[in-house]
């Protein structure tokens, strides 16, 4: 079983940042695929980025464009979503998740385990 645990959201202003965190537990958290996942009022959860085990980017959402990436610590079992120029429309609670499969999935259908999630909030 893991666990895992969001932190870091707040209010920004537009075009602030924001680095996002998420300690997990479990021994196998460096096996695991991480990404982070968002989801605003009324829309449905979309994935924004996502990192394998070795630690490679192998997908970021088009809305991204070089504003976000993600990095993890192994050795602390963090996984960590950096934030820069933030617009009104990043706003959303900001949830990590972990799958446990071969392959790197975008669908958080194909997610086995997720944090309670974090209120990212920018204002114009």
């Amino acid at each position: 079983q893991v666990q895992l645990v969001e932190s870091g959201g707040g209010l920004v202003q537009a075009g602030g940042s924001l680095r996002l965190s998420c300690a997990a537990s479990g021994r196998a958290f460096s096996s695991y695929t991480m990404g982070w996942f968002r989801q605003a009022p009324g829309k449905e959860r979309e994935c924004v980025i996502v990192m394998n085990w070795s630690g490679a980017i192998t997908y970021y959402a088009a809305f991204v464009k070089g504003r976000f990436t993600i990095s993890r610590d192994n050795a602390k079992n963090t996984v960590f979503l950096q934030m820069h120029s933030l617009k009104p429309e990043d706003a959303a609670v900001y949830y990590c998740a972990a799958s446990t499969r071969r392959y790197t999935p975008i669908s958080p259908y194909e997610y086995d385990y997720w944090g309670q999630g974090t209120q990212v909030t920018v204002s114009s």
